[in-house]
This record gives C-alpha cells, structure tokens and sequence, in this order.
C-alpha cells in the first residue's frame, strides 16, 4: 500500500509538471520547455487551486478553483473570483475599475490592460490593496483545522488516568510529551516552561502539518506554505517579540551592559548583542524559507528531467531519485519543524533564565 502510494504521487507530479497550465508553458513546441518559468509558477503563490488539467495546446481542459479577489481601491471594496479575470487578457472589471493580472500581481489598468513600464524595465502602475485569499491562505487555514481537531481529539482521550493510549491518542500523545519534555522543559525548565508550551506546541505542530500539506502534489495540497517568506517572517517575529517582552532583568542587562568586562570589550560585545537580537529571528525565518522551498525547487527538477532531456529513457533514473527525494522531504518536514522550535525555545529560555541560574 505504501509504495503504491508513492508511485501515485509521482505520477501525479509528473502529469501535472506535463499538463501545467499554458500561460506559463507552451506545449505546442518542446523547444519551448523551459523549467525555471515552471518551477516558479508551482511554489509561488495563485490566486486559483489546480484540480488537473488533460489535452493538448489548443485543445488543454483544465478544472481549477477559482479563489475569492478582495481588493480595496479608492475608497471602493472589489469582491469578485479569480475566473472573472479574461483568460486572453488578464483583465477583470469591477464597479467601473479595471485590474489586470500580471504574474501573480495585480495592477491598476484601463480596459484596454495599458502596462506602463520605466527605463528599467519595472513595472509603474499603480496596484490596490489586496486582501485576497490565496492558495496558500486556504491551505492554512486547511491545517489549523487539521491542527485543532488533533489537539481536540487528543484531549477529548485524556481523562487525567493513566491509560493506555487508544487511537489518534497513542500516535501524537508521544510527540507532544517529547516537545513538552524534551524541547521546552529541557531548554526554559519545567515551571517556567509551562507558560510557553502552548506556543511552542503550536508551532511545531503548524509548520509540521503545512510541510507535510505541501509535499502532496495534487488538490489539496501542493502549496509552498512554509516556503513563503510572510508566512516564515511572521513565526520569526512571533518567537523574537516573545522572547523580548518576557526577558528577565538580568537578560537586558547583560545584553545592554555586558557586565564584568572591560570597558574597551563593552564597546564591541554590547553591539555585537544587540545585533544578536535581530540575528537570531532572521536566522529562524531563512533557515525554515531555504530548506522548504529548496526541497520543492529539486523534486521538480529532477521531474523536469524527462522534458528537458526528451527521453523516456531517463524517467527510470528521474523518478527513482525523486521517490528518494520524497522521502528526504518527509523527514526535513518534521526535522525544520523540530529545529524551529528548539531554537526557539532556546531563545527564550536565555532570555526568561534568572541571573543566578
């Protein structure tokens, strides 16, 4: 059953990679293949969810979901789906605004989709404020759901006895004692670490549940959530500004002071630490973007294989490294997810540590 599984995954990344949709490659012409316009367009973000497509060209049918487009513009809320865009020109009209579609950005335009561009080849028309609920926003939302239905169904099990786990209960009740125990109390302690458990939980558990949500290729899953730079800034700033607010007195001190060095050493450890503040989130938001996105930019190239080469000959040696890279991503999915919230409950064990300890 399971490696049945994974050759239905593989089959279909591979129909979708050949049945993408033709805005971003032409299939009239193999000459035309080009892999990185496909590799952006399947871990950028879309205003529609790809079901699949089938044909060929002219004759490609795709079943797609459009997604809701909310826009604010000039005092005006645009509330309307992705398929009123035309499919020829990009445009969509709404209560007398034009707005065309351009790589994944919407711009202000008139009816006829007028582009203007400046010496440096960037695009100057004006854009609205988008509010619109993306695919990766609903994929989100697709693993809070996922997410709060385990901690319900793990709790609903708990009666406060020491029981033998049954169900879902003995399959996450070991994960959640192991990041309690061995994340949080390990590196925050078990008194004051229980004001931070559910945080850290938490996180570990959502980029969990959305790596694991991205590596399957077929609705409703395929999205680059974790790889999205918003989605790893935002859990960066979360863990940065936690770990601030709640720092003890001795942990600003000894950031802002150093105390008991040398004057000379102060003047390049305190900047050095204050810098460390910001470091130390960054480092956790490029760390998580890099590994996630990096681990879909190579299962797609090693599909990308079979097209760009033009043999069939190759596709025994494509999908066996991609079944290993699969398996590779499986362990980085939960690995990231682990990393995350040890380093994160490592900040915020220095910062909440009181200066005897």
């Amino acid at each position: 059953m399971r490696r049945f599984l994974i050759f239905l995954l593989l089959v279909t990344c591979v129909f979708q990679l050949r049945a993408s949709d033709d805005k971003t490659v032409n299939h009239d012409s193999e000459e035309s293949f080009d892999p990185t316009d496909l590799i952006m367009h399947h871990i950028s973000d879309s205003h529609v969810w790809h079901v699949v497509s089938w044909g060929e060209g002219e004759h490609q049918k795709h079943i797609e979901i459009p997604l809701p487009i909310i826009l604010f513009e000039e005092g005006k809320l645009h509330l309307f789906l992705y398929s009123r865009f035309d499919h020829d020109t990009n445009i969509a009209e709404s209560k007398g605004s034009y707005f065309l579609y351009y790589h994944g950005k919407i711009y202000n335009t008139d009816s006829s989709g007028k582009i203007e561009i400046d010496p440096e080849g960037h695009i100057i028309n004006s854009k609205p404020i988008d509010f619109s609920l993306t695919r990766n926003v609903w994929s989100m939302w697709i693993s809070v759901v996922l997410i709060i239905w385990i901690f319900l169904s793990v709790a609903k099990k708990y009666n406060g006895e020491l029981v033998k786990p049954r169900g879902i209960q003995s399959l996450f009740e070991p994960i959640i004692l192991f990041v309690k125990e061995d994340i949080v109390d390990m590196q925050i302690g078990k008194e004051k670490g229980a004001k931070y458990a559910p945080y850290l939980l938490t996180v570990f558990f959502f980029i969990w549940v959305n790596n694991l949500i991205g590596l399957v290729p077929f609705f409703p899953g395929g999205s680059n959530f974790t790889g999205n730079i918003s989605v790893t800034l935002v859990l960066a700033l979360t863990t940065f500004f936690i770990t601030n607010l709640n720092g003890s007195k001795s942990y600003w001190k000894h950031t802002l002071t150093a105390p008991g060095v040398p004057f000379f050493v102060k003047v390049l450890l305190v900047p050095v630490e204050v810098i460390g503040l910001f470091t130390k989130p960054f480092a956790l938001m490029i760390r998580l973007l890099a590994n996630i996105t990096a681990g879909h930019i190579i299962i797609l190239s090693l599909i990308s294989l079979i097209f760009i080469l033009k043999t069939v000959y190759i596709s025994p040696v494509s999908i066996l490294l991609t079944m290993v890279m699969f398996m590779l991503e499986l362990l980085v999915a939960v690995l990231q997810a682990y990393i995350f919230t040890l380093l994160s409950a490592l900040f915020i064990g220095m910062a909440v540590t009181d200066e005897e300890h």
